[in-house]
């Protein structure tokens, strides 16, 4: 165990955490519990709760009371709502060490990425949803609406708070893309229902405790730990639900948009990914794109939904590129993320280090040539070395499939035609990189390339500003920016006559 924050040892000397429920621990009703390991090490950290379908109903009429027209919530002004959140992002800021820490114990991630991606990122991002509290707008309206007796149509629309959310949010960034869903939803007025994924469930109690601090009423903000069969399904058909955010696999996007059906819930998802990276050969700088395209896909040991695990190279090329990615993933440190000197960390389980292995192994069985990598280079913890494969086209399942983890495939291309229709052919369509010094060849494949978020000569990251969000089976709406916090509301039409 390395040397942690005083805070985080308080917090993990609990051992038994429960849920946070209307500003307070709540023990829960059932007898079950999640144990938490660190990756790292295969030690134990912690216990939670598994939230019966008792325990969910709790959480979600604590938020509902709090989202009532007369609580504290509701008759706050949008500037003092506001404060509490820029309160929240300051908190955060200021125990971004502790937060950072707890997410590399329970997640394995490396801490230079806590500190900025998690702890870093959310602080940002409740910042950023703080000014949009006083920024919600409707629209006056014109009508054609005729009115006897010289009477006049005054329109407008207005923007209210959609009432309880249901946030489930997965663990590759726990404590940032948490953010995403809870800032926008405080913002908008709304009161959250917090479920974090049973792999890493101990920084969603954190930030509960933080809101507190900050001034958050009770009942606003809650968390109830545990599984998805048990404790998410009781969260999402949950009746007095009125809206569900859901980031995590296209499977369970599935599962929970037909439940959401049966209520007429809302329901937004940002779901798998499967991301082409596409290099030209017209790049002056090489080196500068080998990096980009290993940052893409090995960054957070590939653990990220707009990873970049195809690349295609344009044959004339593909050699010199292929080998300059190879030679980054080979020299890469594996170690603990507390290695400060660390270049790729554990994967967060032993049960998804066997997945991730099973699509290595597939993919050789499936004709992929296997470049570098694909062993498990330590005895204790889940550790994977970055791993690259070569194949002539898009038939391996290695190039199908969203494996989740710090495995890239190789393919060439032709010229422009050729790479856009091996990058549209995929069921999911989140990002794509471009890697061209030939501006108007971008352009030409922005327009064409069917992804919610395409970055050029750079791999994808996330803004508080900048939405984010898929095509076809990457999902269903957007977060962050103005539209993320619109997800939040539900727009009332309006006409006095007079």
């Amino acid at each position: 165990m390395p040397t942690i924050t005083d805070q985080l040892s308080q917090f993990l000397a609990k051992k038994d955490h429960t849920h946070f429920i209307n500003g307070q621990y709540h023990a829960g009703e059932g007898e079950e519990q999640i144990t938490v390991i660190n990756p790292a090490n295969e030690e134990v950290i912690g216990q939670v709760a598994v939230g019966t379908k008792a325990d969910v109903h709790q959480a979600v009429m604590a938020a509902k009371k709090a989202f009532q027209h007369d609580s504290p919530w509701r008759t706050m002004s949008p500037d003092d709502r506001g404060k509490i959140l820029y309160r929240f992002a300051e908190l955060i800021e200021l125990h971004s060490e502790t937060i950072a820490q707890l997410v590399t114990l329970e997640n394995g991630k490396l801490i230079k990425d806590s500190r900025s991606s998690d702890a870093g990122g959310a602080a940002k991002t409740f910042r950023y949803y703080a000014g949009w509290t006083t920024k919600i707008e409707g629209e006056t309206l014109d009508l054609s609406q005729p009115q006897k007796g010289g009477r006049q149509n005054f329109a407008f629309t207005r923007r209210e708070p959609i009432g309880v959310v249901a946030a489930i949010v997965p663990w590759n960034f726990p404590v940032s893309i948490a953010s995403w869903k809870v800032a926008p939803a405080l913002a908008a007025g709304c009161t959250v229902v917090l479920k974090p994924s049973e792999e890493t469930p101990l920084s969603a109690l954190l930030l509960a405790e933080l809101a507190m601090e900050a001034g958050m009423p009770a009942g606003v903000f809650n968390v109830v730990t545990g599984d998805g069969k048990t404790t998410g399904a009781a969260l999402t058909a949950h009746p007095e639900v009125k809206k569900i955010t859901f980031t995590g696999s296209t499977y369970t996007g599935k599962i929970i948009g037909k439940t959401a059906m049966d209520n007429v819930t809302g329901v937004s998802l940002e779901l798998g990914g499967k991301s082409p990276a596409i290099v030209f050969e017209d790049q002056i700088d090489f080196e500068a794109t080998a990096k980009g395209v290993a940052a893409g896909i090995f960054r957070n040991q590939g653990q990220v939904c707009v990873a970049g695990s195809r690349v295609y190279i344009q044959k004339k090329v593909f050699d010199k590129v292929l080998t300059d990615i190879s030679h980054i993933a080979q020299k890469m440190n594996i170690s603990h993320g507390f290695d400060e000197t660390a270049d790729i960390g554990p994967l967060v389980s032993k049960g998804h280090l066997k997945k991730v292995c099973g699509y290595i192994e597939k993919g050789q069985q499936d004709g992929a040539t296997l470049i570098t990598g694909g062993k498990t280079p330590k005895e204790k913890g889940y550790y994977l070395q970055p791993t690259i494969f070569s194949a002539p086209d898009n038939r391996p399942s290695i190039i199908e499939e969203e494996i989740f983890g710090p495995v890239l495939a190789a393919i060439p291309f032709d010229d422009l035609e050729d790479a856009l229709q091996k990058a549209n052919d995929s069921q999911m369509g989140l990002a794509a990189t471009i890697w061209t010094k030939d501006i108007s060849k971008a352009i030409k494949m922005i327009d064409r390339l069917e992804a919610g978020v395409v970055y050029v000569n750079s791999p994808v990251r996330s803004d508080p500003n900048l939405p984010l969000g898929g095509y076809k089976q990457s999902g269903i709406g957007r977060e962050l920016g103005k539209t993320g916090v619109y997800n939040y509301t539900t727009l009332k039409s309006v006409n006095i006559v007079f």
